[in-house]
């Protein structure tokens, strides 16, 4: 059963009787291919994988971080700690540097790789939540759903795409990943990720994560799946979730 209010928007499809109302978005169940560790201290906010190199990103004040990770043991190999005011939020890998955003103050900073040495910062207006690439622009999301394209070079906003399920726009769109042509997107508090054509905004897909949760099996209502990075070079999908022990290899959309 579909319990979040943010969920429940994907199927209330309101239309006037002479109005045809589109078809729901099949949903596939995710499959597990494979499980690793996780540090279940790291309240994953961001995750990606850049030449073969785990990168996250965690948040909560006083204890978040950006670290590059040993996949197939999750042992911390380098960290750059936050200022302990900041809350971390997504993180994208642009050309051997990683750019990172904060929950609020639009405060945003860029980083080494992959020795995560601070070499810059920016801003950005309103809240900062994921970022990811589409080998053009920079894409952030900030909770609404609009998400911005950003000029890699400038940061400037140089295209905007309404998200919308149904014809009826979707909020709360979390941690971002670009594959194979398409945007992947946590929908916050729920256990869904939502395919998203990047042309139109439209969501033509729904993955539902509920065999990773049953694997975990927590019961902290904050604990809840977010974080997706995708390999190009091996052409493998991962996700995990906030403070869980486990980083999870799933099928990719439509595999």
């Amino acid at each position: 059963m579909i319990r979040s209010a943010i969920v429940a928007a994907l199927f209330a499809l309101q239309a006037a009787p002479q109005i045809e109302v589109p078809a729901p978005p099949p949903i596939e169940q995710a499959r597990i291919f494979a499980t690793y560790p996780h540090d279940t201290a790291a309240f994953t906010e961001g995750l990606l994988i850049d030449h073969g190199q785990l990168y996250e990103s965690t948040g909560r004040e006083g204890q978040s971080d950006i670290r590059r990770v040993d996949l197939k043991t999750g042992r911390v190999l380098a960290r750059a700690k936050l200022s302990a005011s900041l809350f971390g939020e997504g993180i994208v890998a642009w050309q051997r540097h990683l750019f990172s955003v904060t929950w609020h103050g639009g405060q945003g900073f860029r980083w080494t790789l992959p020795g995560l040495k601070r070499s810059g910062g920016f801003r950005y207006s309103g809240e900062g939540w994921a970022m990811t690439d589409d080998g053009q622009n920079l894409i952030l999301s900030d909770g609404t759903p609009v998400l911005r394209f950003l000029d890699p070079v400038t940061l400037k906003v140089v295209r905007r795409l309404t998200v919308t399920i149904g014809g009826r726009p979707l909020e709360r769109l979390n941690e971002l990943e670009y594959v194979r042509g398409e945007l992947l997107a946590n929908v916050w508090m729920t256990r869904y990720v939502v395919r998203i054509d990047p042309a139109t905004g439209k969501v033509k897909g729904i993955i539902d994560l509920t065999p990773l949760i049953a694997k975990i099996a927590l019961t902290d209502r904050d604990s809840v799946a977010n974080g997706i990075a995708y390999d190009r070079d091996a052409n493998k999908l991962y996700a995990t979730g906030k403070n869980w022990p486990t980083l999870f290899e799933i099928a990719l959309p439509g595999g």
